[in-house]
């Protein structure tokens, strides 16, 4: 009997000076990266709590701790990888991806085509099952002042 899931996660981080800004596994040209334990990949971080809230297993603070030094400045696609990994030992396998990336600045767009390629490739799936987009907030709140960069996505699973 096959099954399908979905879920929704979301990730926030503040823009820091001296790091570098990575996107769903992309390096984006810009002056500020985002501050975490990790290298704080938004994207990718919102995915995985999707991933996992979808086969509920909890979240990604839960699998990895920023409290765990195994995971300061771990690749944020490297964490994706053990999860889509964990999803099929529990019979799962990622479907699709839809995600909206929060932002003031950088301008976004030109960097989705390898997005999509990064994260279709761990989650094995076509590129053109990765919807991406950018928005801003209209200058509202801490994004909007470009204090930091979030993202939200929802992701489909199915049983292997």
């Amino acid at each position: 009997m096959s099954a399908t899931r979905v879920g929704i996660g979301i990730d926030f981080h503040r823009l820091q000076e001296g790091r570098e800004l990575i996107l769903g596994g992309v390096r984006v040209p810009y002056d500020k990266g985002l501050a975490g334990h990790s290298d704080a990949d938004v994207l990718t971080h919102a995915l995985c709590d999707a991933l996992l809230g979808a086969a509920a297993l909890g979240d990604i603070g839960t699998h990895f701790p920023d409290d765990d030094d195994a995971y300061r400045g771990i690749c944020s696609l490297t964490l994706l990888e053990r999860i889509v990994n964990l999803l099929a030992q529990v019979g799962f396998q990622p479907h699709n991806v839809d995600a909206v990336i929060i932002a003031e600045e950088p301008k976004l767009t030109a960097h989705f085509p390898a997005m999509r390629a990064q994260l279709a490739s761990i989650l094995h799936v076509s590129a053109d099952h990765i919807g991406l987009k950018a928005t801003t907030s209209e200058g509202m709140g801490a994004l909007g002042r470009s204090e930091g960069i979030g993202a939200m996505c929802v992701c489909l699973i199915e049983t292997a």
